[in-house]
C-alpha cells in the first residue's frame, strides 16, 4: 500500500474506536463541560475524551506527525502530515441524543490550512448506523467494501441539498437568505447538525449537495476529501477550489456551479 492507504486504514481503525468510545459515553449519559463561541456551540465531557483517545493513538502510530484538533488546537509535528480531528461532529445532537453525529479524522500534507494542504486520507464515522466512510487520495471513496459515486445530476424533481446555520446569530439572516436563493433548484432541504456526515452523504449520493459558512477546517477536511474522491466538486468563497470558513459548497458536476452561484455571495 502507499502512504495515503496506510493513512486511510489508520484514520478508519482509529475512528472506529473512537466512535464507540463515544456512543458508549452517551448511553451512560452526557454532561456539558463548557461553551466554546457562543452559546449554543457546546462542548460534552466526551469530546474532550474522545479526541484524547484519538490523539493518543496517533501518537503511537505516527509520533512525528501534527495534530489539529477541534478541542486542544493545532501542534505542528516534525513530518510533513498534520492529523485534522473533530472528535464528536454533531454535539448539539450528541448532547441532546439525537443519533446524528460522526468521528471525523482526516490526513493532511502541508500548511494545516485548507487553502494550503493536500488532503490524502480520511475517514468518517456514523456510531449510530455503523456506517464508515474512507477515502485516500487517488483510491476512491468508499463505504465498507462499496465504492461511492456523487449523483451526477439532480432527478428533474430538483436537487435534495444540504445546510447548517452557524452558532452565531448576527450571521442567521443571511443564512437564510442564501436557502431562500438556493430552494428553486431543490425538490427538499435538510438541515441535519453533522458537516461531516453532510459531506460524506453527499459523496454517497444520498444528497445532491450541501452548503454552508462558518465550518472550520476538522469540520469538513475528511468530508470534503470524501466528496472529491468519489467524484464530486468542492468549492468556497468567491468561488476557490478549497473549502473553507467563510462558505463551503459541495456537490455533484452539474449541479456544483448552480448551487455555488446561488449561494455564494463573493
Amino acid at each position: 500500500m502507499g502512504l495515503a492507504q496506510d493513512l486511510e486504514a489508520i484514520a478508519v481503525d482509529i475512528a472506529r474506536e473512537a466512535g464507540e468510545r463515544a456512543r458508549m459515553r452517551r448511553a451512560e449519559g452526557v454532561r456539558i463541560a463548557a461553551t466554546k463561541s457562543a452559546l449554543a456551540d457546546i462542548v460534552t465531557e466526551a469530546d474532550r475524551e474522545v479526541e484524547d483517545l484519538i490523539r493518543a493513538r496517533l501518537a503511537a502510530e505516527r509520533p512525528d506527525d501534527g495534530f489539529l484538533g477541534e478541542e486542544s488546537g493545532a501542534e505542528r509535528g516534525d513530518s510533513d502530515i498534520t492529523w485534522v480531528v473533530d472528535p464528536i461532529d454533531g454535539t448539539v445532537n450528541y448532547a441532546y441524543g439525537i443519533p446524528v453525529y460522526g468521528v471525523s479524522i482526516a490526513a493532511v500534507a502541508g500548511e494545516p490550512e485548507p487553502t494550503r494542504w493536500e488532503a490524502l486520507a480520511g475517514a468518517v464515522f456514523h456510531p449510530s448506523t455503523g456506517d464508515m466512510f474512507r477515502a485516500a487520495r487517488d483510491e476512491g471513496a468508499w463505504l465498507g467494501e462499496h465504492r461511492l459515486a456523487v449523483n451526477a445530476e439532480p432527478s428533474d424533481a430538483g436537487a435534495l441539498v444540504a445546510t447548517g446555520f452557524g452558532y452565531d446569530p448576527t450571521t442567521h439572516a443571511g443564512d437564510l437568505a442564501a436557502v431562500e436563493r438556493m430552494l428553486p433548484l431543490a425538490r427538499d432541504l435538510r438541515r441535519a447538525g453533522a458537516a461531516s456526515l453532510d459531506l460524506a452523504y453527499v459523496a454517497a449520493g444520498r444528497l445532491d449537495g450541501y452548503f454552508e459558512r462558518g465550518l472550520q477546517p476538522w469540520d469538513h477536511a475528511a468530508g470534503c476529501l470524501l466528496v472529491t474522491e468519489a467524484g464530486g466538486l468542492v468549492g468556497g468563497w468567491h468561488s476557490r477550489d478549497a473549502a473553507g470558513r467563510a462558505l463551503t459548497v459541495a456537490a455533484g458536476p452539474a449541479l456544483f456551479p448552480r448551487l455555488l452561484r446561488a449561494v455564494d455571495l463573493g
